[in-house]
């Protein structure tokens, strides 16, 4: 896939890399302070993710939040990135949206933004240059990434992820998101809302109205129904990308997720390749 022409513009990367510190578990099992860190494939799965965005044409600079942004240069690699500014450290907020808020500010010209986390080792130039292309051939203000049950668990049985439900499939989160305009912070501040209201779910749900919810819950809306009822809520427009790659969907949170990465990483590298 082609990157983009000189008059479309590149992405921003933005990759979220706050964690919960030496008490997480797999920065216990690893030994390691922050959860970036964790050595996926013999190297911190942070580099993974941000070898596989420098390495796509449709990404500019990237910038990473992280706990202690000083963090940045002790990582193999990085402090090349940050000489050349291709990559510029920043500190996260209380939460993820609030995160996103800061470096939305702090970031001059920060759009079209491509979010990603630093536990998405898997990910690859090819999945960058699949939804930041679907995003910017698309009128929209944010996309989503997700990945199709049926997809997934063909390839990876054994993966356990939490999915949502519509008539047409079930999909689960590949923690890939487009903020192509400014019109799209609006979303990241009703993000930040059911962050707040976590443990009462039903402010949220009313923001989207009982007939959304009752009609989601009943399995009536195909993916895309749904996105554009919301799109009409929250008055911005909101479209999913599809990733036709099983392995979008797999992140690393706990450690039989590491087990399953490090599997798919010998594998492919018994293969040549993906498979």
């Amino acid at each position: 896939m082609t990157g983009p022409s000189p008059d479309e513009g590149r992405f921003t990367a933005l990759v979220l890399a706050g964690d919960r510190g030496p008490e997480d578990p797999l920065c216990r099992a690893a030994g390691v302070t922050h959860k970036c860190l964790v050595e996926v494939g013999g190297e911190p799965m942070v580099a993974r993710v941000v070898a596989a965005l420098a390495a796509s044409p449709w990404i500019g600079r990237i910038a990473l939040s992280l706990n202690d942004p000083a963090l940045a240069a002790q990582i193999p690699g990085f402090q090349a990135l940050i000489d050349q500014r291709r990559l510029t450290a920043l500190a996260t907020a209380e939460s993820p949206s609030r995160s996103v808020l800061a470096a939305l500010e702090g970031l001059d010209d920060p759009f079209p933004l491509l979010i990603a986390t630093a536990d998405h080792a898997l990910l690859s130039p090819a999945m960058v240059d699949h939804i930041c292309a679907a995003s910017a051939g698309a009128d929209l203000d944010l996309a989503v990434g997700v990945t199709g049950s049926a997809l997934l668990l063909r390839r990876y049985p054994q993966s356990k992820r939490t999915y949502l439900s519509f008539r047409d499939e079930r999909y689960s989160g590949s923690n890939l998101f487009t903020l192509m305009t400014p019109t799209a912070t609006a979303a990241v501040d009703l993000w930040k809302r059911a962050e707040q209201q976590r443990k009462r779910p039903w402010r949220i749900a009313a923001v989207f109205g009982p007939a959304l919810l009752l009609n989601y819950l009943l399995r009536r809306l195909t993916l895309d129904q749904a996105l554009a009822r919301i799109s009409q809520r929250l008055g911005l427009t909101v479209a999913a990308v599809k990733m036709p790659f099983a392995e979008a969907a797999i992140d690393v949170d706990k450690p039989e997720d590491l087990a399953l990465v490090e599997e798919i990483l010998a594998r492919e590298a018994g293969s040549g390749g993906p498979g």
